[in-house]
């Protein structure tokens, strides 16, 4: 949406404002942790109209999509949802999308601010390809939810986490969290959001951050830096076909999961929740006086209590206590390991990780 958005859902009743890239929706309506309970349990949709939304017409579609992304995409038949990436040559990760077919295109939803940049770099490399890029994102927006919002007749983005993706790969254990989240994103009309959600109760970002940490998933604008590669997040699970064609950044996707490791690792951290505050977005998270990383998401989850995601060096023992430091404050911080330590060097060894054949 860009600068300057203003959601028309922040005139309910106690909305207040998000900071951030989130700026333009309510970061809650006056309860967050009940309205966390409320989305997970069903009872609530959530405002992310600030997110962009592109579209791609044309016959090559695709084809087209497929050949530039780390993702299959041209066997995606209207209706089916996935996840891919855009890589730099060193396999670092550059845009994220979710990817939804339509009857004749297909939409692909960013984060906010995200949209300008990838329409541009879509462009760029059309060619003499029968397909057409253009931004919705002043004319459409998300709503968010645990089940499909009765109503509306929107196209649907259904989250393909923590499923492992046929060509993709898990680093993390078979009971994920993730499963107890379904989540969709529904693409409405900008003039009908209100309508769209007028019989529904609405939660705030902290409420869908808090979900989406404890599902363990990692989100385009907080836990990438430019350093980032898929292993690090256990992105190969939805993200990545590891059996497609030619795209950039695939030797490095290869050469890492097949002979390497990912020099670092997301990780789900159980903070000491008697200090009252959470840490900050960069917070560093040390080993005695030694940092090992940083908190790159946190919120305070309605059972859980203070939670957090960091990326943290892949050495690091999963055994030891960590120490999470922002400014005076220390928050001890347990450790739920998402990536394994030994990700990486698969080639020859097929135990330890979730697999599926690769099809098509």
């Amino acid at each position: 949406m860009g600068t300057g958005y203003q959601s028309v859902l922040l005139q309910r009743d106690g909305a207040v404002e998000a900071g951030g890239v989130d700026a333009g929706v309510a970061a809650h309506y006056g309860a967050p942790t009940r309205e966390a309970r409320k989305l997970a349990e069903g009872k609530a949709i959530a405002d992310l109209s600030h997110f962009d939304v592109l579209e791609i017409r044309g016959e090559d579609r695709r084809s087209w999509l497929d050949t530039l992304s780390s993702q299959r995409i041209n066997n995606l038949e209207p209706g089916q949802s996935t996840q891919t990436l855009l890589l730099s040559i060193q396999g670092r990760v550059e845009h994220e999308m979710k990817v939804l077919a339509d009857q004749d295109r297909l939409i692909l939803i960013v984060e906010p601010g995200a949209g300008a940049a990838l329409e541009q770099f879509l462009n760029s490399m059309r060619f003499m390809l029968r397909v057409e890029v253009n931004n919705l994102s002043l004319t459409h927006g998300v709503l968010a939810a645990t089940r499909p919002i009765p109503g509306t007749e929107a196209p649907v983005w259904t989250d393909p986490w923590p499923g492992v993706a046929p060509g993709g790969w898990a680093y993390s254990r078979e009971d994920h969290p993730g499963k107890e989240r379904p989540w969709l994103l529904h693409v409405v009309d900008i003039d009908e959001l209100a309508s769209a959600a007028a019989d529904e109760d609405l939660a705030g970002m902290m409420a869908v951050e808090a979900l989406r940490i404890a599902a363990w998933e990692p989100r385009f604008g907080a836990e990438i830096d430019d350093k980032t590669i898929p292993h690090e997040l256990d992105w190969l699970r939805t993200a990545v076909h590891l059996e497609k064609g030619c795209y950039k950044g695939q030797e490095t996707i290869a050469r890492v999961h097949n002979i390497g490791h990912p020099p670092r690792r997301v990780v789900f951290l159980d903070l000491d929740g008697s200090m009252h505050t959470l840490p900050s977005t960069g917070a560093e998270v040390k080993v005695g006086e030694r940092t090992v990383g940083r908190v790159t998401s946190a919120a305070l989850h309605y059972e859980a209590g203070p939670i957090a995601l960091a990326v943290i060096k892949r050495n690091v023992d999963p055994e030891t206590v960590l120490s999470v430091v922002d400014g005076e404050t220390s928050y001890p911080a347990s450790q739920d390991v998402i990536v394994t330590p030994d990700a990486g060097q698969v080639a020859g060894r097929f135990t330890g990780f979730l697999r599926t054949p690769p099809q098509g």
